[in-house]
């Protein structure tokens, strides 16, 4: 049963920008005749498109005794300390503060995130950071369901 779960989906208007180089492909391929401007116009934007989609396709699920984000798996028992991170805060870690140890789902155009610490003896990694557009929603329903 999925008590919480967030898809990390790009925004909409990243999809209009996707077309974009298509049309410049069509343009400059548009003296070659209008059938080979609309094939490039198709060949850019339908992979630049779907790599879009790809790019967004992470999701932060919570599970009666798991959380997954993106590809990893975790027992709700083995996250400890949270705090929920601002905007410039999520920055810093995305940046800066980053330890190449630590387990991170973050994305750019999502601005806050929850930084989570682990003690799994399997996982080395110090902490989880990731992006969510619900920080506390994310931090409670764990805390509700270890209980």
């Amino acid at each position: 049963m999925h008590l919480y779960e967030e898809r990390l989906g790009v925004p909409r208007t990243w999809y209009g920008l996707a077309v974009l180089p298509g049309v410049m492909a069509a343009l400059v391929l548009l003296p070659f005749g209008p059938v080979v401007a609309v094939g490039a116009l198709a060949t850019v934007v339908v992979p630049t498109a779907l790599g879009l989609y790809a790019y967004g396709a992470s999701r932060i699920t919570v599970t009666d005794g798991h959380l997954t984000a993106g590809s990893r798996r975790l027992p709700l028992a083995s996250l400890g300390l949270a705090e929920i991170l601002d905007a410039e805060e999520a920055f810093l870690w995305r940046t800066r503060r980053a330890d190449v140890r630590a387990v991170m789902l973050l994305r750019s155009y999502v601005p806050t995130a929850p930084r989570i610490e682990t003690d799994h003896p399997d996982c080395p990694a110090p902490c989880l950071c990731l992006s969510t557009r619900r920080p506390t929603t994310l931090l409670a329903v764990p805390a509700f369901a270890r209980r």
